[in-house]
């Protein structure tokens, strides 16, 4: 079995940005906060995605992404995004991520993401830095 790991929970509100005229939340903005859970993940292990493009010049990409919804979220909820991470390889992740509405536990959304961590010059897959590896030692 590949090593898994659970990040902590990441909370946000829903803005009148975030959704339709009817306040519904647009289906793109659920990507959104996926995407801010995994980078609020990097900064709280220290692992800066500024410096692998900068210094380094590496990147975290997405390979794939599956959504599945199941209740919309509206203006003014207050949601909480999951996310447990499983190690399939030293260059590739998938993050197992689901939103709910945090008064009430509904299940907004789930979606599996599958990130590699890439050299840029040549677009291959590198090794995750050994802070991220080193995670899923624990």
């Amino acid at each position: 079995m590949n090593p898994h790991f659970k990040s902590k929970d990441f909370h946000l509100r829903v803005y009148v940005e975030d959704t339709d005229f009817q306040g519904v939340v647009y289906h793109a903005n659920y990507l959104k906060y996926f995407e801010r859970a995994r980078s609020q993940f990097l900064i709280e292990n220290n692992l800066s995605q500024t410096d692998a493009i900068a210094k380094r010049n590496e990147s975290y990409v997405i390979k794939t992404i599956n959504l599945s919804y199941y209740h919309p979220a509206i203006l003014e909820d207050e949601l909480t995004v999951k996310t447990e991470i499983e190690l399939v390889s030293k260059a590739r992740t998938i993050f197992f991520q689901s939103i709910l509405n945090s008064k009430n536990d509904t299940l907004i959304c789930k979606g599996e993401v599958e990130v590699c961590f890439i050299d840029n010059n040549s677009g291959k897959p590198k090794a995750f830095p050994l802070g991220l590896l080193n995670l899923f030692k624990n």
